[in-house]
């Protein structure tokens, strides 16, 4: 699996209507029309600005977030600080409603489409760390160090912010990003990336927290491993429950140090004073049960019976991908399953393609003429240019057409390769928002 640590993204056009934006050659049937819709829904759904100004009011000196109240009427300065694919999007529309009241802010993000009034923008590089997204952590703890107990810190904490917030201690960026390789290339899921990650950098697994205390935070949870907000990001402002010796755990099982030659003794403990965290609101602000709840209503409006498997997918690509495929098979007519979550690719060769790709490739090994399966990632990014694909009785046809041997494509984790050369990929450019991966499978209801 090929990864690359930097990209140009700005080649990613967004369009505010829609998300999907190669829908008109995607849909050639009613069922592929009832996919893109359920899709598009799904990423409506989570729209990062929208979420924002939906959850987030500021009335008589008061800020409303969902359903809590915090008083100002003692909050001298109100500063946003932001890390990964949602956060420039989740702050310009935080400075829309906090006008005069914010006073400054930074956020590390991949792409800026809009420049921020007074917030500053840092971009980051992703998935890798470089020297870029160090000089740019700096920048933040800087700020938060020298915030005072009558201030307030607004955290937007999103997906891709492990990457970015990169602050190490006795090793570079560049060891980092051969240990979290190594970690990737031999299946390691995010958790257990993650895990490693915290022990990694002076500014994860509660070190954010640590340098805003004694001031007030609030951290907006922006999630794409589920309900477990520790691992977003790999948990800037929360107390970290592990600890050294399980991330020395995770790379053994690997045997991640011997690949990459990093010198596990240099691994970083997380805070574990409690009086860092007491002044910490930790706010799941969305996840992707927002995106699979509105899948599956648009399905109901389409006249399907839909049915949300899970919001935890885990596991080896290849292999959910024959699972679902296999399951939408025997299902009855008419039927929608849905599913989110991030599965993991194990690279045997340095091929190109992303998660959601491999997953539908290897679907469409078993798909049967009446079904369909898709998967997208919901930032817009499945490792590749393409935010996902989609596999149905066309795409086997094209296969044909073309001679391909989908195992050869599979077995040199060359995903991208194989929908580039057949078409039925997504394409949705950088989206701003980050929920994991969107997989619904469909059953004709002729």
């Amino acid at each position: 699996m090929e990864i690359v640590a930097t990209r140009d993204y700005n080649q990613c056009v967004k369009n505010k209507d829609s998300k999907i934006k190669n829908s008109d050659t995607l849909i050639k049937n009613p069922l592929r029309k009832a996919a893109v819709e359920i899709m598009e829904a799904g990423l409506q759904a989570i729209d990062t600005k929208h979420a924002i100004k939906e959850g987030i009011k500021l009335e008589n000196n008061h800020l409303f977030i969902k359903e809590t109240s915090y008083a100002l009427d003692k909050i001298k300065r109100i500063f946003v600080v932001g890390v990964g694919k949602c956060s420039l999007e989740a702050a310009l529309a935080l400075e829309d409603i906090l006008g005069d009241k914010l006073t400054d802010g930074i956020v590390i993000d991949l792409v800026c489409n809009e420049t921020p009034k007074k917030i500053k923008f840092c971009q980051g590089d992703h998935p890798f760390p470089t020297e870029n997204n160090v000089d740019s952590t700096k920048k933040i703890i800087d700020l938060l160090e020298n915030s005072e107990e009558s201030d307030l810190i607004i955290f937007i904490i999103s997906g891709g912010g492990s990457t970015l917030l990169c602050q190490p201690d006795n090793f570079t960026c560049f060891q980092e990003s051969d240990m979290v390789s190594c970690l990737m290339g031999a299946g390691a899921n995010i958790i257990e990336i993650n895990t490693v990650r915290k022990h990694l950098s002076l500014a994860r697994g509660g070190y954010l927290a640590k340098y805003a205390f004694p001031a007030k935070s609030i951290s907006l949870i922006f999630s794409d491993v589920g309900s477990d907000m520790e691992f977003v990001a790999s948990g800037p402002t929360i107390k970290d429950s592990s600890t050294i010796e399980d991330a020395k755990l995770v790379i053994e099982k690997y045997s991640a140090n011997t690949a990459c030659g990093f010198d596990i003794n240099n691994l970083i403990e997380t805070p574990k004073d409690d009086k860092y965290f007491e002044n910490v609101k930790n706010i799941l602000f969305l996840s992707n049960t927002t995106a699979l709840n509105k899948m599956a209503e648009k399905a109901s409006e389409l006249g399907f019976d839909s049915e949300i498997k899970t919001n935890d997918l885990k596991g080896e690509a290849r292999e959910i991908g024959e699972q679902i495929a296999k399951e939408i098979n025997k299902a009855k007519i008419n039927k929608v399953l849905i599913c989110g979550g991030e599965t993991t690719v194990t690279a045997r060769k340095l091929g190109r393609g992303g998660r959601n790709q491999e997953l539908v490739l290897s679907a469409s090994r078993f798909i049967n003429d009446d079904c369909l399966v898709a998967a997208i990632n919901s930032d817009g990014w499945d490792n590749t240019d393409f935010a996902g694909a989609l596999c149905d009785n066309l795409t086997i046809k094209r296969i044909r057409e073309l001679n391909m041997d989908t195992s050869e494509f599979l077995a040199g984790n060359t995903s991208y390769n194989f929908f580039e050369k057949v078409g039925d990929y997504f394409r949705t450019g950088l989206t701003g928002s980050n929920v994991a991966d969107l997989i619904l499978a469909i059953k004709k209801n002729e």
